[in-house]
């Protein structure tokens, strides 16, 4: 299976949509970043994890599920990036490929180490531009291919149709 572990504020400090999204209201961010992660999941097939800091935050760290991605809400003292080392080591097997979206350097190293493999906040914003771009374009194909009736009707007698449908007179 192939897991992406996503460090929420390094994404969103990185990616233009959701940085201007957080200068408004950091809350917003958080939630564009899930509901994007919920389609690249979607799309991709791969297991989302996203992981946002609560380093200055007291507490315990919590686990929710949002449109069915993982979001990680680490525990006072914790930052994302150990939370993150600590998941790419136990999520990583044979059967498990491990991705880690970050741009942070000294998070990098620790992953690879790990045996998990990168992916830029560079990289990923312009991956996952991508995947919208690829979902639009299937969704129009859909709805393109889609019949407007199940039974197949000639134009003269779908002409007609839409003519009483509208109230008009048919003509002869």
């Amino acid at each position: 299976m192939n897991i992406l572990l996503v460090d929420g504020y390094n994404i969103i400090g990185a990616w233009k949509e959701l940085q201007a999204l957080k200068e408004h209201k950091l809350i917003d961010a958080r939630d564009r970043l899930i509901e994007l992660m919920a389609d690249y999941q979607a799309y991709s097939g791969m297991r989302v994890i996203v992981v946002f800091d609560a380093y200055l935050v007291p507490g315990v760290a919590t686990k929710v599920k949002q449109h069915n991605v993982e979001i990680i809400y680490t525990r006072a003292k914790e930052t994302a990036d150990d939370r993150i080392e600590k998941l790419t080591a136990e999520l990583t097997t044979k059967r498990n490929k491990i991705y880690v979206a970050t741009s942070d350097m000294a998070e990098q190293s620790v992953i690879f180490g790990n045996g998990a493999l990168r992916k830029s906040a560079r990289e990923f914003e312009i991956e996952m531009q991508n995947v919208r771009t690829q979902i639009s374009q299937k969704v129009k194909s859909i709805q393109f291919e889609k019949p407007s009736s199940k039974i197949q009707l000639s134009s003269e007698v779908m002409e007609k149709f839409e003519q009483m449908r509208r109230g008009n007179k048919l003509s002869d």
